[in-house]
């Protein structure tokens, strides 16, 4: 059995409101086993002996049938989300700043987002990893960011999904 992490989008942001034991329990009916819920907003840990595409199906699957929403499910094996936040390339808890990490599952919308990076203001800093993208900003100011505006539009709800190096400090615990 593999470890995974799912992260649920707009997930008790937004709008979509889900008390963290039922999706507990809706993934586990779904056949994952030892799942538990990181945080209320939307970070699951599960296993299972499926690759980690069909974890994100069953799992997206699986929320739509039991809350009636269009869920969005961005799954990563325990060790890539590991690597990720290792990669991080901004000074990790500097002062005034939140830290994020969106994880995005499309290449072209990778490559949009990253490409950011030169409209950026003066105190938003934005890299390109694998598979993601990383960004810091001045605490307050996340919302009308360059990249923070972006992720907004309903283009990238699909196949993105941020949280904050706090969050993926948590998850990785």
């Amino acid at each position: 059995m593999a470890k995974y992490a799912a992260f649920l989008r707009g997930v008790n942001v937004g709008g979509v409101n889900l008390k963290m034991a039922e999706v507990a329990a809706a993934l586990t009916h779904a056949g994952f086993s030892d799942v538990r819920t990181v945080l209320a907003s939307g970070n699951v840990l599960l296993e299972s002996s499926a690759g980690v595409t069909a974890v994100r199906k069953t799992a997206e699957a699986a929320l739509r049938e039991r809350f009636g929403y269009d869920a969005w499910v961005l799954a990563y094996d325990i060790g890539t989300v590991r690597d990720v936040v290792d990669a991080y390339p901004f000074e990790r808890g500097a002062d005034g700043y939140q830290s994020y990490v969106t994880f995005v599952a499309d290449a072209a919308v990778l490559d949009e987002l990253a490409a950011l990076s030169k409209d950026a203001g003066p105190s938003e800093r934005i890299a390109r990893g694998d598979g993601v993208v990383y960004w810091q900003v001045p605490k307050g100011s996340t919302l009308d960011s360059t990249i923070g505006k972006t992720m907004g539009k309903a283009r990238y709800k699909s196949s993105t999904t941020t949280r904050n190096l706090r969050t993926l400090d948590n998850v990785l615990r």
